[in-house]
């Protein structure tokens, strides 16, 4: 109830009764201040659920740039969280044979692992497997449907 409470005065306009959102309750700017440590570190990765998806060029499983940040907030929730794993899914565009695809997905999934390691998460942490063309993300036989199906999903 507190929180939802403070929920919505977040949105209420200040009359200057209050002096600072949740004043007095213990919360903080995210409203996570009474919440438990597991109860926050689940808030965390629900949250880094919304941005998973590391996208890959054709026939390539190298780690692009752009994909660094968001690769580094999942390490370092998995740092601070060791009781935490993550399945790393491994996918390819339907083109090429199905042996093909399922060892590209794992060489996927492998990178992002190996990322992951890189930055200081442990293997024990950390299992990949691979779908190969087999779960498309999107139906369809353009480009626009294969750069969505060349991927590695990260998944709590």
């Amino acid at each position: 109830m507190a929180i939802a409470a403070c929920s919505s005065n977040k949105n209420a306009s200040n009359d200057g009764s209050e002096g600072m959102l949740g004043a007095g309750t213990g919360m903080d700017a995210n409203g996570s201040g009474n919440m438990s440590s597991e109860e926050q570190a689940r808030l965390q990765m629900q949250q880094l659920q919304q941005n998973n998806i590391v996208y890959f060029d054709l026939d390539k499983y190298d780690i692009r740039s752009d994909f660094a940040a968001m690769l580094d907030a999942h390490a370092n929730f998995l740092r601070s969280n060791p009781s935490y794993k993550v399945t790393v899914e491994g996918h390819a565009d339907e083109r090429g044979t199905p042996e093909y695809n399922i060892s590209l997905g794992e060489r996927r999934a492998n990178a992002v692992k190996m990322y992951l390691q890189g930055k200081g998460v442990s293997a024990d942490q950390i299992s990949i497997v691979s779908y190969g063309k087999e779960k498309p993300a999107v139906l369809g036989h353009d480009e626009a449907a294969y750069s969505k199906n060349r991927r590695a999903v990260l998944v709590y």
